[in-house]
């Protein structure tokens, strides 16, 4: 990790900040890379992401990635596919040197295109150590029929 990178050390000082910097490190044209050098440096080693699957008959599970796993898993997908998640509200509750984010996102082909391919919402859990908030855990589900927002 580049810890000497100025622009990364501000996205850990503030909560906010390193919200908008996970959309942005994983939002681009299809083809373009991802700025996953950044995305590492918000996560804490040993941070998880989960991310629910809706299976054809409706039943759910959790899938679940390190870092590194979760960039496998979505680099062919943003490869063939132009992809820009947008934060369109957010709710932040911190104790002490722990953080939970609510997140609530859109997926379009451009951050400004009318054309909406997802909504969803992102839970993000933060810790404070070292001097920096870290990304501990991100779970993730997408609305769908019977499932639309109604967190506040």
């Amino acid at each position: 990790m580049d810890t000497d990178n100025a622009e990364w050390w501000q996205d850990t000082q503030d909560i906010e900040r390193c919200v908008r910097a996970i959309y942005a490190s994983i939002s681009g044209p299809a083809g373009a890379p991802r700025d996953w050098a950044r995305f590492r440096y918000l996560q804490h080693p040993q941070a998880r992401s989960l991310r629910t699957v809706v299976e054809a008959d409706g039943s759910t599970h959790a899938m679940v990635f390190d870092a590194d796993s979760y960039i496998a898993n979505v680099e062919p997908f943003f490869a063939a596919n132009d992809f820009y998640e947008v934060e369109i509200d957010r709710r932040v509750q911190r104790f002490g040197q722990v953080a939970h984010v609510w997140s609530l996102y859109e997926a379009r082909p451009t951050a400004d295109s009318p054309v909406l391919l997802k909504r969803g919402a992102n839970s993000i859990q933060l810790c404070h150590e070292h001097g920096r908030w870290w990304v501990f855990s991100t779970i993730w589900d997408n609305e769908r029929e019977g499932l639309v927002f109604d967190l506040w």
